[in-house]
């Protein structure tokens, strides 16, 4: 098994009679689901501050259901009629705030609703977050651990890197967002991540992905029971600064197997949500699958995205966002892309385990890693940050002939590319300009990961084209090229080969 039937077996590809024809004959008509009985619940509470000293109450937070959104008045309190089919209601924490967090780690900014109890009260406690004008959000894209062999290596490389990259951030506030596919299908292992969180010492966020659903299910509403009792709910927002973040369950399960897209009740819940951003203002939405990846067009040059690799009514998103700067942040594919469609910035992050934790990197040659998301003010900057690398290793070079289809040319493989980067090279100290950027497979990927037996650990892996990779065509007696990647806010990283 290669790695494409690997994640197409996964994935909604074993068959095209297990898809949901409807969905992907029309993906934005409206897709009517059976809905149990339910009475509704009416939700009375209080949202208020714990400064230490006094607990003050607070004024226009966000409340939902998951549906319903309502804001709290001058007192901190609230009223929403849930629909008695809602598992949670939670709180969009606002500037300045955080949540309580689970005795875990993980924040805690949601309480169950009972649906047995026709009147529930709850209160949400929040701290003080002192300075998250300037934050840095730590996006750790598919841990994806399966035994616990796996969940060592997490707590051995990844944990004592981000508890690194964080303390370098100085006094700037912190947080994290695991963006999907914590697990490998064996959600027992959750309390591994619990305690992954609990020594990076940060309240974390979590993304359901596809290979955290509970697959014996029959609909997408219950395949996230387990995530649930562990997390909370699957789509909510909060504020850090003047940035506006939101989470999106794009992973819809039939049954059979799954597709991205997202369903009427979340659009329908973000579309409260956004009502009352200030128009302009950037909004980051994480999901795990990626609104648009080009997977399958770089790979058998298909003329549409797979429907287990996109979402596939992600304009619909894009629509919801026009009025602010919006970012799409994602995972799912091990690999490193920046995709340019719809208005949004599409960032779809490298693996934390890379190539499924068969090596030091993914597929496409991208470093096992993570984001590191800066804010500061309205104002958003990442890089990806390589485990147990520098921050200033943001490109690999390979000497001349090391890709065989370009037996003259060096190579170079900057994985955090988007057309706002300049990749240039010098010969034996001479500037010889812009090297060419084109469709490829990367050196290391090849000779790690391709063949029916490699890698030992995962043999289905196997290496994919990649649009991130530089070639330039160095004179007959060269001898040594420095390699130079300016990125778009004018940091120049650079790597030295020989000819």
């Amino acid at each position: 098994m290669n790695r494409r039937d690997f994640v197409s077996g996964a994935g909604i590809a074993l068959s095209p009679l297990l898809l949901p024809e409807r969905v992907l004959a029309d993906p934005y008509a409206p897709l009517a689901l059976p809905l149990s009985a339910s009475a509704p619940v009416r939700i009375r509470g209080q949202v208020r501050g714990n400064t230490g000293t006094k607990t003050v109450p607070l004024a226009g937070v966000r409340v939902s259901d998951g549906l319903a959104v309502v804001h709290t008045d001058a007192a901190g309190r609230f009223t929403l009629i849930s629909d008695g089919r809602r598992p949670f209601v939670s709180v969009s924490t606002p500037a300045g705030w955080q949540p309580a967090r689970n005795p875990s780690g993980t924040a805690r900014f949601y309480q169950p609703i009972d649906p047995a109890r026709a009147e529930q009260d709850v209160t949400f406690t929040l701290v003080p977050r002192v300075g998250d004008q300037r934050h840095t959000l730590m996006v750790l894209a598919d841990p994806q651990t399966q035994s616990r062999e796996e969940t060592a290596m997490l707590h051995a490389q990844t944990v004592p890197d981000v508890v690194a990259a964080a303390s370098a951030e100085g006094d700037r506030a912190i947080a994290g967002v695991v963006c999907g596919d914590i697990m490998f299908d064996d959600l027992t292992l959750y309390p591994e991540w619990e305690r992954a969180v609990q020594r990076m010492g940060m309240p974390f966020y979590q993304v359901i992905g596809n290979h955290d659903l509970d697959v014996t299910a029959r609909v997408t509403e219950d395949a996230s029971a387990t995530f649930g009792r562990h997390f909370g709910p699957t789509h909510y927002s909060f504020d850090l600064g003047s940035v506006h973040y939101v989470v999106i369950n794009n992973v819809f399960y039939h049954g059979a197997g799954y597709l991205g897209y997202v369903d009427a009740t979340q659009l329908a819940w973000l579309a409260a949500d956004l009502a009352s951003v200030e128009r302009g203002a950037p909004v980051v939405v994480f999901l795990h699958i990626p609104a648009l990846s080009t997977i399958d067009q770089r790979s058998t040059n298909a003329t549409r995205p797979g429907s287990g690799n996109s979402t596939m009514n992600r304009e619909a998103l894009y629509r919801l966002l026009e009025p602010y700067r919006g970012y799409l942040i994602s995972g799912h594919m091990h690999e490193m892309e920046h995709v340019e469609e719809g208005g949004p910035t599409h960032v779809v992050a490298g693996a934390v385990c890379g190539a499924w934790w068969s090596g030091p990197i993914c597929y496409d040659g991208t470093p096992n890693g993570y984001l590191v998301l800066r804010g500061d003010d309205a104002q958003l900057r990442w890089h990806y940050q390589a485990t147990g690398q520098p921050a200033s290793h943001q490109l690999r070079g390979y000497r001349r002939g090391s890709d065989p289809t370009a037996p003259d040319d060096i190579v170079a493989n900057v994985w955090g590319w988007d057309r706002r980067w300049e990749v240039t090279w010098v010969e034996d100290g001479t500037p010889r300009g812009r090297m060419s950027r084109r469709r490829g497979r990367d050196p290391l990927s090849v000779s790690l990961h391709e063949g029916p037996a490699m890698p030992t650990r995962r043999p289905w892996v196997d290496p994919v084209p990649t649009t991130h990779l530089f070639y330039a065509t160095p004179s007959a007696g060269a001898r040594e090229i420095v390699i130079e990647a300016r990125d778009p806010h004018g940091t120049v990283y650079r790597t030295t080969v020989t000819a």
